[in-house]
């Protein structure tokens, strides 16, 4: 089987060439704002209404499995859609570029900020990207509802998944897992709530459907041979630099923290960044001792207001932390070593995951005995992407939330008085030019970016 990192062909027989997909991607990675809610709800306009590149079903079955991976789920749905499309290059192209604008906006922050102390110009640049990108993730939320939640059953299962999550803290997998066992319990006892609907953006064969058909490529095609080189060369790419560092530095090097701590972290952030940011706040300030707690949170408000994932907070942590104790570099040189190595360690693991993992799970898409599962999957994950978005709502529109943790309810409940009033208009705009107006996604944003200078420089932000 041919495994070289190359696409055979213009367009390896869907129509759609690596130069054409080259470009779709750099947008979807440019519009990559809002955490998983807003990434996620980007590619599906691009990819499944727009471009029709990708069936419902497929791009519901492939966020099934990422959700259950370590890691940011929306760059893993990129790096699997890449990969059904172009091969293993397609794969590496689409993830690269989903975090490649997040690399580059966080490092020219931490510059900014490790050298005049804050970025309050360029936050404001990004306030009203926040307040937009809000309503854009209110609208995935109501399109990929309707076309998943197909009767009561989904409905409740999504129901209940969102109040678990929510406002009990119920772990991600515990609820995947019940969900996928009431589904295959459903499906076997012919209850026709779980069989398999058809799924569809605009009625034609998607691109990667055509593709695929009955004459499955070899790509996709399960291969133990092909599973033990894949997960061979990148697990080398991800831990040779970690071993190479605690061999030549020993475990105290701050380069060797920073390789081991976020190597440790891609291994336990299921679900997503929410899940273990507060957790990497606590080591990095009270035990590494690497930045201030107001500097975490100024970090966690660039990588909310930048393109690609919220776990791109890591870049800023490993950037403080080798600039504060730069190993006999310069402390810019330092800073931006460390902000790639941690950024290195967090997102290799991810291709992993995908090209280690994706043949199986395609696999599963003609088995119907687990059909029933994967689409009570699919409802209860509706209901995790309500939850990130609202928790992006409350995080959006209020300056203060509290803590409520009284046994079994835990969940963040937001100070009223704290309501951010600029923050609460633009959303309201943005929702009104989405849903009323049509407006396309690069007009909203381009117009609530606009708003949010204005606003800083007539010091109402």
């Amino acid at each position: 089987m041919d495994t070289r990192i190359e696409t055979k062909g213009a367009d390896a027989g869907h129509g759609v060439s690596f130069e054409e997909a080259f470009r779709v991607w750099l947008r979807v990675a440019v519009l990559s704002f809002g955490g998983p809610a807003g990434q996620i709800a980007v590619m599906h306009r691009i990819l499944v209404e727009e471009k029709n590149w990708i069936s419902e079903g497929r791009f519901l079955h492939a966020l099934n499995y990422c959700m259950l991976l370590p890691g940011p789920e929306a760059q893993q749905l990129a790096t699997y859609i890449g990969w059904l499309m172009h091969r293993t290059a397609g794969g590496l192209m689409a993830g690269g570029l989903f975090i490649l604008p997040g690399i580059i906006a966080i490092m020219g922050l931490s510059y900014i900020y490790a050298i005049f102390g804050n970025v309050s110009f360029v936050e404001a640049l990004f306030f009203g990207l926040k307040a937009a990108v809000l309503a854009i993730v209110v609208e995935a939320v109501v399109r990929v509802g309707k076309r998943a939640l197909k009767n009561n059953i989904m409905i409740g299962l999504a129901a209940v998944a969102f109040v678990a999550i929510f406002f009990f803290a119920v772990p991600f997998p515990i609820i995947i897992i019940a969900a996928g066992v009431i589904g295959y319990v459903g499906a076997k006892s012919g209850r026709s709530e779980f069989a398999p609907a058809a799924h569809g953006g605009s009625g034609k064969a998607a691109a990667i459907d055509s593709m695929l058909g009955e004459a499955v490529p070899d790509h996709v095609r399960p291969n133990t041979a092909h599973a033990i080189r894949v997960g061979a060369v990148w697990l080398a790419l991800w831990l040779v630099p970690v071993i190479a560092l605690l061999l030549a530095f020993g475990e105290a090097n701050t380069f060797s923290q920073i390789a081991l701590f976020f190597s440790k972290m891609a291994l336990v952030t299921f679900g997503g960044a929410y899940a273990v940011l507060a957790y990497v706040a606590q080591q990095a300030v009270e035990h590494y001792h690497w930045l201030s707690a107001r500097e975490m949170l100024d970090g966690l408000g660039m990588a909310e207001t930048t393109p690609g994932p919220l776990i791109m907070v890591l870049q800023f942590v490993g950037f403080m932390a080798a600039f504060r104790d730069p190993s006999g570099l310069s402390p810019l040189l330092a800073g931006t070593l460390g902000g790639l190595l941690a950024t290195w360690v967090t997102f290799t693991p991810c291709f992993l995951w995908i090209f280690l993992g994706a043949p199986y799970v395609e696999l599963l898409r003609g088995n119907k005995g687990l059909a029933g599962a994967l689409g009570a999957i699919t409802a209860a994950v509706v209901g995790v992407i309500l939850n990130l978005s609202i928790w992006f709502a409350l995080h959006t529109l209020f300056r203060e939330t509290t803590p409520v943790h009284a046994f079994p309810l835990s969940f963040d409940m937001p100070v009223l008085r704290s309501i951010d009033v600029p923050a609460l208009v633009l959303s309201i705009a943005a929702a009104t030019a989405i849903f009323r107006f049509k407006l396309g996604m690069l007009t909203v944003l381009g117009g609530a970016c606009t708003a949010g200078v204005l606003l800083r420089l007539v010091g109402v932000i």
